[in-house]
């Protein structure tokens, strides 16, 4: 959050976009320094991340405009709200403590529950529909593609196999499936972490609503205004991290072309060529930080 605030720089009179708002500490930190006339819409699917933010928020009367949508739909609220652009944005990937340590939403495999991993509850797929009605090839693609699963088709034939007995309904039975074809291999982490993350990822399209995001999410920066985006997987990452050196260039034609007829023009300015990662003493406060990737621009 230091970091963030840092690079963002809040102050009076300006505006910011919150595109995944969470518990609201994010927006909490750019309120307080942005006081007293400061303002954040805040976004984010999950209706209980909205409520909750909304009522710890309450006493700052009104800076914040909280909205149950994807920040893929950032432009289209904006424009609603009558907002111009803004002065910094922030996006926060991922699952949040909440959603993990919630166990009837389906997230942990900690937990004997549903499966269910929607973070928008008012969509109709969840992880149980893709468990049960994707072929072998398809959950393979899924496991390997969004969760880097070394074992992606041995696991899905397993699930195909299981679930012509009976359907998988709970994390449990989903667990007990990908440790029986991992059984006594070395891991650093738990066996079922990467395959929660893929159906996860699957379930919510997080990485096609983060590409359709930095399509040109460049365009609701207002001159000199940042964005700050923090990623925990590779995946996001990679995504983040081609979107911003392609806004940072001043010409996308091949690097043989005689002259330029892309008509593109630089967007913005790097802020960190390299992410930043959590230092030692933030990892002691909070484990949970411990892949975050954090890279940031500025428009030009």
């Amino acid at each position: 959050m230091r970091e963030v605030a840092e690079l963002l720089r809040p102050a009076p009179g300006k505006r910011y976009l919150d595109g995944t708002l969470g518990g609201g500490g994010h927006t909490e930190e750019i309120l307080v320094r942005s006081s007293p006339d400061g303002r954040v819409l805040g976004l984010d699917r999950d209706d209980e991340a909205i409520a909750a933010a909304s009522e710890r928020l309450r006493r700052f009367d009104g800076r914040l405009i909280a909205r149950q949508a994807s920040f893929a739909s950032a432009k289209d609220i904006l424009a609603e709200i009558g907002w111009k652009g803004v002065d910094g944005v922030i996006l926060d990937l991922g699952i949040s403590s909440h959603q993990i340590d919630t166990p009837e939403r389906g997230f942990s495999f900690r937990a004997q529950t549903r499966l269910d991993m929607r973070m928008d509850r008012s969509q109709s797929l969840d992880a149980q529909e893709i468990v049960n009605s994707l072929s072998a090839a398809e959950l393979e693609r899924v496991f390997r593609d969004y969760g880097e699963e070394p074992n992606a088709r041995r696991v899905a034939r397993a699930i195909v196999q299981e679930r012509r007995r009976r359907p998988i309904q709970t994390t449990a039975e989903l667990v007990t499936i990908i440790e029986g074809v991992k059984r006594g291999g070395r891991r650093d982490h738990h066996a079922a972490t990467q395959v929660f993350q893929a159906l996860r990822i699957a379930v919510n399209q997080e990485l096609q609503h983060l590409e359709s995001f930095l399509e040109n999410g460049f365009e609701i920066l207002l001159p000199r205004a940042r964005m700050a985006v923090i990623s925990f997987h590779s995946l996001e990452d990679r995504i983040v991290k081609k979107a911003f050196r392609k806004w940072s260039r001043a010409c996308l034609c091949p690097p043989r072309a005689l002259r330029c007829q892309c008509g593109w023009s630089q967007k913005v300015g790097l802020l960190t060529k390299k992410p930043i990662v959590p230092s030692a003493t933030e990892l002691r406060i909070n484990p949970r930080a411990r892949s975050a990737k954090l890279r940031a621009v500025e428009r030009v």
